[in-house]
Parts: structure tokens; sequence; C-alpha cells
């Protein structure tokens, strides 16, 4: 009796299942598909589920999937593999994932499940559809038992519902065949009637922005990510891509924004520098034009077109190379500039064409120009500095050099910082020129505070010549120890310490130091000048004449006067 009550509720339960079922829900299971990930090496990493949201192959599943996945393929019912083509958002604290299918079937046979565009109500009836490789494709039903929020516009279910093993990101659907939530797995003691789901609106949202590159959920996964939707932010993302990823890498998201953005202008420049970079043939050379002319072509600004033509031949030309492109030179890049200063005179275009002209060696040219520039709102410390170094190209007068440099200084306040720097060094090479030892000691002493102490042994040989000519001998001797310390093997720095020596009257030390060259440069002139003099200062008359006179023979012209003077 017990045995034929038990098959009659059997049969009661499963004509109930089929009286339930909705129409649509045997079509609507070729949606969901098993997903598998690779390392690598091509190892299986993980396996899952997700279903297709669109006719585009737009699919969403679970994070845990994706984790450390250099490559994955979904399986659809029918058995066809299809391989993930771009990872369009991820979140891993609610484990999901955004992703496009490079579809191997026409786009119109693709079966795929709305995402319903409202948050579902409490106590709707939900279906959750599996994947399965088995003829048995039966489906869980239940409520939906409470509603929390999840990122102020979404919702996250508790559904009276109990989830099944492989059946975690299958999709949650109302009784209208439209995705709620993709489930989730269950917590807590009751896991036989409840599990959960995230909102598939959620789910659906996630998308790259202009900060993704750095997202360490997305950094996580090596497919290639999908690039933001938005424009600048898509250039935004390139921009921080370039540096952070290789070179092959990077110049497959450029061919992506070209593609997904055909007439943006940024996109044909950033992938003509890039070939230029990697470009040893003129065939290659032949991408580098062809990427400058569709971006002059599709440029709604041509102004900015010139301008960008005009670094990039810039930057070419400085490579160095022996035969240029089509003659590319200075002076095509000049060209192309002022066709942009023809069209908008902009002061930042007159400041690439200051750059050009001292690069070419037209120093009038170049401080004319920036000159401009520096009458301009983008005049600073930077276009001032500028004018200094041509005028100094130009061989302007120091006292000239030093207003100029005094200009720029002006523009800092103490303490100084390491912008500060470069301008300090700058000063006090000139002071140096100008004699001015004491003052040139000063601004050296300035700059090593302006780098927080970070110098090397130059810094301290040349802060000892300005010491010794400020007369600062001891400051001289510590700072020449400190460079010899640094660099023992640097002869310069010997013939410093010799001549501070010679100085102060320490002529056993200056010896030692001339020696100390010669046992590095046997034909060091310098050095037997300097072990004359030592020599001559100790009243070694015979020794002092003959270090002199194997200078002289050296080509030491200061040894001829000093063998007239006192070895007669």
């Amino acid at each position: 009796m017990k045995k034929i009550f038990l098959l009659y509720c059997m049969l009661v339960s499963c004509t109930w299942c089929f009286a339930q079922t909705p129409k649509w829900i045997e079509k609507a299971k070729n949606a969901v598909f098993s997903i598998i990930s690779y390392d690598a090496e091509g190892n299986i990493l993980h396996s899952g589920n997700g279903f297709f949201i669109n006719e585009g192959g737009e699919a969403l599943s679970d994070y845990a999937v994706f984790e450390g996945a250099q490559k994955a393929v979904v399986i659809t019912p029918d058995g066809n593999k299809q391989e993930v083509s771009t990872i369009i958002g991820a979140n891993e604290m609610y484990d999901i994932v955004h992703f496009k299918v490079k579809l191997s079937i026409n786009p119109k046979k693709l079966v795929s499940l709305p995402v319903y565009t409202e948050k579902a109500a409490e106590n709707t009836k939900i279906y959750l559809l599996p994947y399965s490789t088995q003829k048995d494709r039966s489906f869980t039903s239940g409520q939906i038992k409470q509603i929390d929020p999840l990122n102020t516009d979404y919702a996250y279910y508790t559904l009276n519902l109990a989830l099944q093993e492989k059946m975690v990101s299958c999709p949650i659907v109302n009784e209208e065949g439209a995705v709620i939530g993709l489930a989730q797995k269950s917590s807590g003691k009751d896991t036989l009637s409840i599990c959960y789901a995230v909102d598939a609106r959620f789910a659906q949202s996630l998308s790259m922005n202009a900060l993704s590159f750095s997202n360490p959920s997305l950094q996580k996964i090596g497919i290639k990510k999908e690039l933001p939707a938005n424009e600048e932010e898509a250039l935004t993302y390139l921009y921080m891509a370039s540096s952070l990823t290789t070179p092959e890498k990077y110049m497959e998201m450029l061919d992506d924004f070209i593609n997904k953005f055909p007439n943006n202008m940024d996109g044909y420049f950033r992938r003509a520098t890039q070939h230029l970079y990697t470009s040893q043939t003129d065939e290659s050379m032949a991408l580098v034009e062809e990427d400058l002319d569709k971006g002059l072509s599709c440029a709604e600004k041509k102004d900015e077109a010139y301008f960008n033509r005009a670094k990039t031949i810039y930057t070419y030309v400085q490579t160095g190379v022996e035969k240029t492109y089509k003659g590319w030179s200075y002076d095509t890049a000049i060209n192309e500039i002022n066709k942009a200063i023809k069209i908008t005179d902009q002061p930042v275009y007159t400041q690439l064409l200051a750059e050009l002209q001292y690069a070419k060696g037209d120093y009038a040219a170049s401080l004319a120009s920036y000159e401009i520039v520096n009458r301009s709102e983008i005049a600073s410390t930077s276009t001032l500095y500028n004018i200094l170094k041509v005028s100094e190209a130009l061989e302007k007068p120091v006292d000239e050099l030093l207003v100029l440099a005094d200009s720029c200084i002006a523009k800092f306040t103490p303490p100084y910082t390491s912008v500060a720097a470069p301008f300090l060094l700058e000063r006090a090479q000139l002071r140096m020129q100008k004699g001015l030892g004491r003052q040139a000691f000063l601004d050296y002493n300035e700059y090593e505070k302006a780098v927080n102490g970070q110098v090397n042994d130059l810094f301290f040989y040349y802060r000892s010549q300005a010491a010794l000519l400020g007369r600062q001998y001891q400051n001289a001797i510590n700072d020449i120890d400190r460079a010899i310390t640094m660099n023992p093997n640097a002869t310069d720095y010997l013939i410093q310490s010799a001549l501070i020596n010679l100085r102060v009257a320490r002529n056993e030390d200056a010896i030692k130091n001339a020696q100390d060259v010669l046992a590095k440069d046997a034909n060091n002139a310098e050095a037997y000048r300097l072990l004359g003099l030592a020599h001559l200062q100790l009243k070694h008359q015979k020794e002092a004449c003959e270090f002199l006179q194997k200078a002289k023979e050296l080509g030491d012209e200061q040894a001829g006067s000093l063998l007239q003077k006192y070895c007669k």
C-alpha cells in the first residue's frame, strides 16, 4: 500500500511539474552553457556555467571560473565550442564576470536570455535553468524570499530554492523568461532550501572605464579586455596601458581602438608612434605614414593633426637613422608645425617649433620662438630655462646668462625642491664661468638639499672646484675626498686633489696624488707638471725640472713656461 501511495505522489508531482512548465523554458535552456578556462600552458584551470544575454555573444558567469585564466571556451548544449574573446567587466567581491564570446554561428540562431530591466519583487516565482550534457534538462522553481540592496540601484536576492551541485552562475529567470539574477553558493546552515542570486542588471552593467587597466580583479584575468565604450575613457585606458603592457599587446589594443572608433585622430597617431618604435624598414615606415595620413584625413581640427605629424617626424629624426625615410628631417617637421600655426597660432605649437629649430641648430630662430612662448599664457620656469639654454648655445655673455638664471630661480621659493634643482645647477656652473666660486658653492649646496642628498661623485668633484675657486680649501678637500672614495679610478679627481694639496702646501700629498695618476696613466702630462710644482715647493730643483721637462715633452704648455722660469 505504501509503495502504491509513493508512486502516486511521484506521478502527481511530475504531472504538476509538466503542467506548470512555461512553454518558453525548453528553448531558454539552450542559452545556458558550460565554460572551461585554461592557464598559460593550456592546462584546464576551472569549469563552471554561464549564459548568453544577447545575440551579440555577451554573456555572464562567475569570476572564480576566470581567475588566473589566459583562455576560456564555452560549450553550448549542442556541443559547439566557442572561444571567449574579451572580458567586458568583472567584480571579484560578488563573483561575477561580464564577457563576450567569439561566435562561430549565425547570431540570429543564438539563443539568449533577456535581462529583466527592473528590480524583482518579493514572492516572485522564479526558475533556475541548469546546464547539463545529459538528456535530463530539468529545472528547479521557487520564490524570492528577501531582497537586499546592492550598490544602491541593484538587488541581492535570497531565494526559496535549493541550489544543487554545479549550478553556480546558472540563470534565475521569472515567469516571462527574463533573467533576474545569477545563482550563487548558499551559505549558513540552511543550504537545503535557501540560495542566493546577484542582480543580473548589476552583472550586465559591469564594464571597462578609464581606470580599469589597474583594477586588481581584472589584472588576475589574462584574457583580452574590452575597451571602454566612451572614447575619452578609452584613450585614458590606452595611456595607462602604454607603459604597463608589452608592445605587442599595446599594439593590439590600438588596433581594437581604431576598429571601435575609426574616426578618432588620436588612435591613428598613437599607432603611428608605436609602429615607429619598432620600424626598421621602409615597408614598416609606410605603416607609420599611412596612419599619419589617416589621422589627418579624419581630424576635425587639422591644426592638431599637423602638430601630431610634426611630433612623430621629430621623434623619428631624433633616432639618428643614417638613411631617413623619404628624406624626413627637422625641416620636414618644421614644415608640418608651420601648417598648424597657420591654422591656429597656439603657443604650444610655437614651443614645438622652437624645439625643432634648436635641434636643427638654428639657435637664433629658436630663441625668437621661445621668446614668443615666454610672453604667452604657457610661460613658465621651463620656458625661461629653454631661453637660457638657447642663449648659451648662441654664446651670449655670461652676465646676460646669469640674469636669465636668476629670473628662473626667482620663480621658486626656498626651501627648494627637486623641481628647482636643474636651475640651481645651471646657475652654479655659470657662476663658475664668471669666477664666483663662493656663490657657486652655495648653489651646489642648495642643489644637494633640493635632491635630498641624492648626488654622485661628479657632483662632489664640481663642488670641490667651486670651493677651491672660492678659497674654501677645507671644503674643497672634503668634497674631492668624497669623490675619490666613490670613484677611486677617476684620474681627474686625483688631479683635482693634487691641485688643492699644492694650494695648501701639502706637497707630499700632492706628490702621492700625481703618482697615483701615473700608475693609471703613465703619459699623463698634467700629473708630471704637478709633480714638478710639488718638488719646486720642496726645493727639489733637479727632480722638479726633470718632471717639468717630461710634462713639456708630453705636450703640456704650462710646463714649458715653468721650465723657462725655474730651470734655466
